[in-house]
């Protein structure tokens, strides 16, 4: 059976929003796009690259998806990350995209809950959410995941989409790895307590 991982890159002020480039996400009137750039190194590339090994299938929400299919499917697949994305199974969380342009790309059929259930049950390895803060959001609520892999950025923002958010109960969780990196970001693995 499949398990499903939050992969997410973090302010220290837990912010998820536009973390890759200025007009990523600028809903809210959000104007510090691009905040992770300053932050990557050899570390974090490897965590990043070793990840990958475990990975059988990637679960996006709609505008995620919209991104990523924007950039990666023109990237050389001489990037890890690009060969991988491009060849690995990609299911999305919408209820209104259709037509998915991006190869091995599908729509997610039916209510998420039984619907990324019985996607878990399909095979070995991990599930990946990346980004995707509504999506992981509902994942959590419907308590669909089984792990999280957080890149914890040392830089507060103020403002933001925030990937935690309103729960209805506390959850504990367990910390399984830290790693950091020569920027000060810290790659923490949790798993539910």
């Amino acid at each position: 059976m499949r398990t499903l991982k939050l992969i997410e890159f973090l302010t220290l002020d837990g912010v998820m929003q536009g973390l890759g480039s200025l007009d990523e996400d600028r809903d809210g009137g959000f104007e510090h796009g691009g905040w992770a750039g300053p932050y990557g190194d050899q570390v974090l590339m490897q965590a990043a690259v070793e990840g990958l090994s475990s990975t059988t299938a990637y679960l996006f929400g709609r505008r995620t998806y919209e991104k990523m299919a924007a950039f990666w499917p023109f990237q050389s697949d001489e990037n890890p990350m690009a060969a991988h994305l491009n060849a690995t199974p990609k299911f999305v969380a919408t209820r209104t995209a259709r037509d998915l342009e991006w190869a091995g790309a599908q729509v997610l059929d039916g209510s998420l809950g039984p619907a990324v259930q019985a996607l878990k049950e399909q095979g070995d390895g991990t599930i990946a959410v990346l980004g995707s803060g509504v999506l992981a959001q509902d994942l959590l609520a419907l308590d669909l995941v089984d792990g999280f892999s957080l890149f914890l950025h040392p830089l507060l923002l103020g403002t933001g989409k925030r990937l935690f958010r309103e729960l209805d109960a506390p959850r504990a969780l367990r910390l399984v790895d830290c790693t950091p990196t020569t920027t000060g970001v810290l790659l923490l693995e949790y798993e539910p307590a």
